[in-house]
């Protein structure tokens, strides 16, 4: 299937309610860039598509010019088991990033294998210039380092990037990490932001979150709310 049947089978698979439905969520991103195909879907268009073909064709034809393409593209690449390959496409595709959802449904399952060698993409990732390369970087950390590989200083990187970004995208990914953290790594996250510096609006924005969360206990969410800054 070359790259133009791929894209006659996205819009084969397109609802027109569930298109606009997404340009409402995802503001960044042009009204005409939707197809309109759902999740599911995709997820297993993708998983169709590796079994049966060699992708590299639609891998290297980027920029897409659809976000369902973008979609497709993270779920083939989320399934890729090779590391170095993986990690490759994933260099490769990040740049071409305009949004939350494609940025958080990028999940490649090699890295739960992987995490020591994923560290120092990750510690790039936070230095780049790009908002969804850094938010990125801030999920990978949430998604990968925040139970029996936990690190301390994580908390530092995802605060530092906060404090350095004025990208609303980035600030929300960390109040996100940080809600994350204190239902996983309560003490240790509690007092991090106790005296860390984090800037009000995403310490106010995680604050929020974690009193949202069903994981932590009323106690805990009470100490939280003390953490509250005016902005």
């Amino acid at each position: 299937m070359d790259n133009a049947a791929i894209t006659e089978k996205l819009m084969s698979l397109a609802d027109p309610e569930y298109r606009d439905f997404q340009s409402k969520l995802l503001p960044t991103v042009s009204a005409d860039s939707f197809i309109g195909v759902r999740t599911p879907q995709l997820r297993a268009f993708a998983k169709q598509l590796s079994a049966q073909q060699d992708t590299t064709v639609f891998l290297d034809d980027l920029p897409h010019r659809y976000f369902d393409e973008d979609q497709l593209h993270v779920f083939i690449v989320s399934g890729i088991k090779d590391l170095d390959e993986c990690l490759r496409r994933t260099e490769q595709f990040l740049p071409c990033i305009n949004n939350w959802a494609t940025c958080d449904q990028f999940s490649p399952s090699v890295f739960t294998k992987h995490r020591e060698e994923l560290l120092p993409h990750i510690d790039r990732w936070f230095g780049s210039s790009r908002t969804y390369t850094v938010r990125f970087a801030i999920v990978s950390l949430m998604r990968y380092y925040l139970d029996d590989q936990f690190d301390p200083s994580h908390l530092e990187k995802v605060c530092r990037a906060a404090n350095s970004s004025e990208e609303y995208y980035v600030k929300m990914a960390a109040a996100w990490y940080f809600a994350t953290a204190l239902a996983k790594q309560y003490e240790q996250t509690l007092s991090f932001l106790c005296t860390a510096g984090l800037d009000p609006w995403t310490a106010n924005k995680a604050v929020q979150k974690a009193v949202e969360s069903r994981r932590l206990t009323a106690a805990q969410k009470e100490t939280i709310k003390a953490l509250r800054t005016r902005t």
